[in-house]
């Protein structure tokens, strides 16, 4: 028995909420606050915070691929 056209435009639905929720968000969000770290204001980095409590497990799914740790400095000596 296939599938109505309603089950089917359901399902992409609910996959594209999902890659969104898990995957573009989250990437974009990671980028954009390794982007503005040093540099936001304290409204901008409250509404961070919120987006990135919002969207916490997209965020658990990239972070342990991902290192935005600052590179070593070169001191002369």
């Amino acid at each position: 028995m296939p599938f109505s056209n309603d089950v089917i435009l359901a399902g992409a639905l609910y996959v594209g909420l999902a890659g969104a929720y898990l995957v573009v968000i989250p990437l974009f969000l990671l980028f954009y606050l390794k982007n503005r770290w040093y540099t936001s204001g304290s409204v901008e980095r409250t509404i961070l915070y919120a987006l990135v409590f919002a969207f916490f497990p997209g965020m658990l799914v990239f972070s342990p691929f991902l290192n935005f740790r600052p590179q070593p400095r070169d001191i002369k000596g």
